[in-house]
């Protein structure tokens, strides 16, 4: 129905006398009132100011999220990231709660292969600070990274990572698992 109103608004004598800037400009803004509000926006910065020590280091050579994540926390598990969730089942506990030295499990997204992130500082019950590697392609270390967590139930099935380059949150909702405890699973509990 709107494009409708457009066509019949742009073709009349009245907006045909105006100069095109200004149909533009209408248009523009018609066009943003159809506009569905993102229901994840993205929150403000973290208010302790965990932000402000998000850093990129270099590595000596280019690292993977799982080899970073095995050299921090001594996982024994192997395979992309994604596959680590499922690797763990039996030998590592897992859960919704994030842990100072537990793993965050992202789950596939698009092309990836997953990814893991080391949590080091637990701020609230829906935002953590973790270091990970290899997080925009590039190899590098990112350090005391925040990461909200931004589902519905509050089980961090669904997180925004905090983009150091920017600083402020990425655009993407990335999907998870969950987390992985480094204290191995014991048979019959």
């Amino acid at each position: 129905m709107i494009a409708d109103t457009i066509a019949v608004m742009t073709e009349s004598r009245l907006e045909k006398r105006r100069p095109p800037a200004y149909r533009a400009v209408w248009l523009s803004l018609a066009l943003a009132a159809c506009a569905t509000q993102d229901t994840h926006s993205p929150a403000p910065a973290p208010a302790d100011g965990a932000w402000r020590s998000a850093r990129i280091v270099e590595a000596a050579a280019p690292l993977e999220c799982v080899t970073f994540a095995r050299q921090a926390t001594g996982f024994d598990i192997r395979g992309d990231a994604w596959t680590w969730w499922g690797a763990a089942k039996g030998r590592y506990q897992r859960g919704s709660s994030p842990q100072p030295g537990s793993l965050l499990v992202f789950k596939q997204f698009r092309k990836s292969a997953g990814h893991l992130a080391v949590v080091t500082r637990v701020i609230d019950d829906r935002l953590l600070v973790a270091s990970h590697a290899n997080w925009l392609n590039d190899g590098h270390i990112h350090e005391h990274t925040p990461i909200r967590d931004v589902s519905a139930r509050g089980d961090w099935s669904e997180v925004r990572v905090w983009y150091v380059p920017g600083k402020n949150w990425g655009r993407r909702i990335y999907p998870a698992y969950g987390f992985l405890y480094p204290l191995p699973t014991i048979a019959g509990r």
